[in-house]
């Protein structure tokens, strides 16, 4: 090896070992002391499953477009009103807002979830089994009304009993935030279709075009 090969490559070879031990990410939520195993782990399943996604609103900073942690998890801002959603012409189905929150499609406008512990807006009167079965069915509190798009319960639902309990575990430790997420809209009804004054009414037979007057023998 030529001189001027070793002394590119040997600051590289000095570095390896420093490089190679620094393979964790950064933070992606902020640290909450004093978790348990079991939730430290719940809490690893939250930020891998996308649920900052949706259940944790974005906000314009000097960078960009961030999740605002300050509001973490809480689901909807209750203070963002949100008006009746386009009609969206086909092949588009979903259309979102801003704050990556609220979501409008054939079901109607739906918002994501307070998952904090507030007792009052939030997760805080649920149990682990109401959570579990939530998840495992669609449904409500596991036996209300149904889970509305786009949060994908039948895939969050394949998780162990024991992955939904640390991820549980999780959410009873992140801190409670005040926020009434506001309730699904219904589906907006059809726009009445427009008939033009000289369309035959449904049913009605097709007038008969008038025959071509005859031109033989001219």
């Amino acid at each position: 090896m030529n001189p001027r090969s070793l002394c590119i490559l040997l600051p590289l070879l000095v570095a390896w070992p420093a490089l190679a031990a620094n393979t964790q990410p950064p933070p992606f939520a902020p640290y909450l002391p004093g978790l348990s195993a079991e939730a430290r782990r719940g809490e690893h399943l939250v930020v891998i499953g996308g649920c900052h996604d949706c259940h944790t609103p974005l906000k314009v900073t000097p960078f960009g477009v961030v999740p605002d942690m300050s509001r973490m998890l809480s689901g909807h801002p209750e203070q963002f009103d949100v008006p009746r959603s386009p009609a969206l012409p086909y092949p588009w189905l979903v259309v979102a807002v801003g704050s990556r929150t609220a979501f409008a499609g054939p079901w109607g406008t739906s918002f994501a979830a307070n998952l904090t512990p507030d007792r009052e807006t939030g997760l805080g009167d649920w149990t682990e089994q109401n959570f579990i079965e939530a998840l495992r069915t669609g449904q409500h509190l596991g036996r209300g009304r149904r889970i509305l798009p786009p949060m994908p319960w039948e895939i969050v639902g394949q998780h162990t009993d024991s992955e939904l309990k640390a991820i549980w575990a999780y959410l009873r430790r992140v801190p409670a935030i005040r926020n009434q997420v506001p309730a699904p809209r219904p589906p907006e009804p059809p726009a009445p279709v427009a008939v033009s004054p000289s369309a035959p009414e449904p049913g009605a037979a097709s007038p008969q075009a008038a025959p071509l007057p005859s031109t033989r023998g001219r």
